[in-house]
C-alpha cells in the first residue's frame, strides 16, 4: 500500500477524522477498493498523515496510562483493606493488654512477701504467683507483638499514600494523553473539512470501502487451538467501528481488538501494541501463521492479527471499521506468536 495510506491507517480516532485518509489515495485503486480519485494537495495530505500517526501514538500512551491507573486502583483498594484489618488487630490487642494490666494490678497490689505471710494458704498463693509470672512474660510478648503490628501499620499506610500519589499522577497522564489525541484529531478534521466537498466525499467512501469479505484463506491453519479461537474472534469483529481507547465488544482501537480477540480464547494480552509486541515468541514474517500478532513501525504503534495467505485483520482508524488488509500495508512489520 502507499505510504500515505499506511500512516493514516494506523492512527484511528473520531469518526469524522477518518474520512480523509490519505492512506487510501494511491493504494485504493491498486487494491480495487475504490476508483482512483484526485488527491488533496501534498501539504494537506502530509499534514493529515502526520496528525493521524501522532494521534495513534498518543492513543497507545493513553491506553498504557489507563491500564496503569486501573492496576493502581486495585492495589490501593487492597492496601486500604489491609490497613483496616491491621487496625482491627491492633485495637483487639490493646483491649486484651488493658484487661490483663487491670488483672495484674488487682492481684499484685500487695508486696509479694507480705501477701505470702498473710496468706491462709501459702501453697495456693505460690501457685498464683507462678501464674502471674507467666502472665507478665505473656504480656511482654503481647506488647512486642503490638509494637510490631503498629510498625507494620505505619509501613502499610506509607505505601498506600505512595500508591495514591502514583495513581493521581497516572490519572493526570491519562487526561493529558486524551487531550493530545483529541487535539490532533480536531486539527485533522479541520484539514479534512478544508477540502472541496467532492474530495471529502471521495475519501469518506474510501475510508468505509470494502475488504469486509473474507479473502481466500484456504490452507491457512492456526498453530494451536487458542490461536484458532483468537482468529475466529477477530473475524467476528469485521465491520465493527474503530473507537480510540476501546477494547470491545462494540468498538475497538488496534491493540484493543487484539486484546479482546485473545481474551475470547482465554489468553490475557497486555493492553498496548508496544507491550503486545513482546507478549510471546518473535518469528520471521515469512513464517507468520494465523493468530500471530503483527506490529508495525519501529515503535510498534499499530498492531493487527495475521489470519493467513498474506492477510491481517485490524482496526485501522476512525471511519474505517475493522477489516482485512495485506500484511505488508505498513513498514516495520514484526511478528509475535502469543
Amino acid at each position: 500500500m502507499g505510504s500515505h495510506r499506511r500512516l493514516v491507517q494506523t492512527s484511528g480516532f473520531n469518526r469524522g477524522a477518518g474520512a480523509a485518509l490519505c492512506v487510501l489515495s494511491a493504494a485504493a485503486a491498486a487494491l480495487g477498493a475504490v476508483p482512483a480519485v484526485a488527491a488533496p494537495s501534498d501539504d494537506t495530505r502530509a499534514e493529515v498523515d502526520r496528525l493521524y500517526e501522532e494521534a495513534e501514538h498518543a492513543t497507545e500512551a493513553y491506553n498504557k496510562a489507563d491500564e496503569r491507573a486501573d492496576s493502581l486502583r486495585e492495589e490501593v483498594g487492597t492496601a486500604q483493606d489491609g490497613i483496616a484489618r491491621q487496625q482491627e488487630r491492633i485495637n483487639s490487642m490493646r483491649e486484651a493488654l488493658g484487661s490483663l494490666a487491670v488483672a495484674q494490678y488487682r492481684s499484685g497490689g500487695l508486696d509479694p512477701s507480705l501477701a505470702l505471710l498473710f496468706s491462709d494458704d501459702p501453697d495456693e498463693y505460690l501457685d498464683k504467683a507462678a501464674v502471674l509470672d507467666r502472665i507478665s512474660a505473656h504480656q511482654a510478648g503481647e506488647l512486642k507483638d503490638l509494637q510490631e503490628a503498629m510498625r507494620e501499620l505505619a509501613q502499610e499506610r506509607s505505601e498506600a499514600a505512595r500508591k495514591l500519589d502514583e495513581l493521581e499522577k497516572s490519572r493526570k497522564a491519562v487526561a493529558s494523553h486524551k487531550r493530545t489525541v483529541e487535539r490532533k484529531l480536531a486539527r485533522a478534521r479541520e484539514l479534512l473539512n478544508s477540502l472541496p466537498s467532492d474530495e471529502r466525499a471521495a475519501y469518506d467512501r474510501a475510508s468505509r470501502s470494502g475488504r469486509f469479505e473474507m479473502p481466500d484463506l484456504s490452507g491457512a491453519v492456526a498453530p494451536s487451538g487458542r490461536a484458532a479461537a483468537a482468529v475466529s474472534a477477530v473475524q467476528s469483529a469485521i465491520g465493527m467501528p474503530y473507537v480510540w481507547g476501546a477494547n470491545g465488544p462494540t468498538g475497538f482501537d488496534c491493540s484493543g481488538l487484539m486484546q479482546w480477540s485473545y481474551a475470547q480464547a482465554g489468553v490475557a494480552l497486555p493492553r498496548t501494541s508496544q507491550a503486545q509486541r513482546y507478549a510471546g515468541r518473535q518469528v520471521p514474517l515469512s513464517q507468520a501463521m494465523p493468530g500471530d500478532l503483527v506490529t508495525y513501525r519501529g515503535d510498534a504503534s499499530h498492531v493487527g492479527m495475521y489470519v493467513g495467505n498474506g492477510q491481517v485483520v485490524h482496526a485501522p482508524y476512525p471511519g474505517a471499521p475493522v477489516r482485512y488488509d495485506p500484511v505488508g500495508m505498513m513498514p516495520g512489520a514484526t511478528v509475535t506468536r502469543p
